[in-house]
């Protein structure tokens, strides 16, 4: 059953790439910011509607924070920065008033058929539907955290160090409109960070800069699963690196640079 059939929505369009935010964006850290899935969600939306081609698709996406984003009207430009027949750059950003909060780079490359070539070995987490519900990190209740359906395998681990979570969206991103699975894969990935974290979240932020998601194919389907890890160093920089799934199996890897932050 598709879970996204609901009144509730991220945006409601407004015309001329101009949107508005509603409370199911909100992140953890202030009521006014929205969260980062969100926002690189509906870049990804943009980049896909940008000049579509049908033999196609999109491989790596770069987003970069600027700032917060307001949990208010914004709006979206994209353009193509490198034109070709085979690859081509295409850029998205999102602002609020007269300021850029956050941009993003796509490569958009040619299909072609390599499928008697095909591997990823990266292990799969356990099906969403024999993983019990996450449970959310303390003081954060609702906004995006509530938009979204979340399981965790809680099944042994060769590596104490890593998580594995599945999440879906709840609703649409866009009033109206069905989420393409890139579009689900972008709303989940920046979660990455906070459930990778062994630190715990009343005493440590982990502020990311960017989103960096490279796939080795299109995902498929609702349900987004995150096999994460972090890392952090002796000086004040992380990292976060992730396996991302879909219930076929492992569609591509993501990081995130990290400024742990004691509160």
């Amino acid at each position: 059953m598709d879970s996204t059939h609901t009144d509730e929505v991220f945006y409601e369009p407004l015309g001329q790439g101009r949107y508005r935010a509603t409370e199911h964006t909100v992140g953890p850290w202030s009521d006014k910011a929205q969260h980062l899935g969100p926002v690189a969600a509906l870049l990804v939306r943009e980049i896909e509607h940008h000049a579509p081609e049908a033999g196609s698709g999109i491989r790596r996406v770069a987003v970069d924070v600027l700032g917060p984003v307001p949990v208010d009207e914004v709006t979206v430009r994209t353009e193509t920065l490198r034109p070709g027949r085979s690859v081509e750059l295409i850029s998205a950003e999102i602002s609020a008033g007269d300021r850029v909060a956050a941009t993003a780079r796509a490569w958009r490359m040619r299909r072609s058929d390599t499928a008697d070539v095909a591997a990823d070995h990266a292990p799969r987490p356990s099906a969403p539907e024999s993983c019990g519900p996450m449970p959310l990190p303390g003081g954060w209740s609702g906004g995006y955290a509530k938009a979204l359906d979340w399981r965790m395998d809680t099944l042994a681990r060769e590596d104490a160090d890593g998580v594995a979570v599945w999440g879906r969206q709840r609703m649409p991103l866009i009033a109206g409109e069905e989420p393409s699975p890139l579009q689900r894969l972008f709303a989940v990935a920046d979660c990455a960070s906070g459930v990778s974290s062994a630190l715990p979240f009343e005493r440590w932020a982990f502020a990311n800069t960017d989103l960096t998601v490279h796939l080795t194919r299109e995902p498929v389907g609702e349900w987004i699963g995150l096999d994460a890890r972090m890392a952090l160093g002796a000086d004040g920089a992380g990292l976060t690196q992730t396996v991302l799934h879909d219930t076929e199996g492992p569609v591509g890897r993501c990081a995130q640079a990290l400024l742990p932050t004691r509160l």
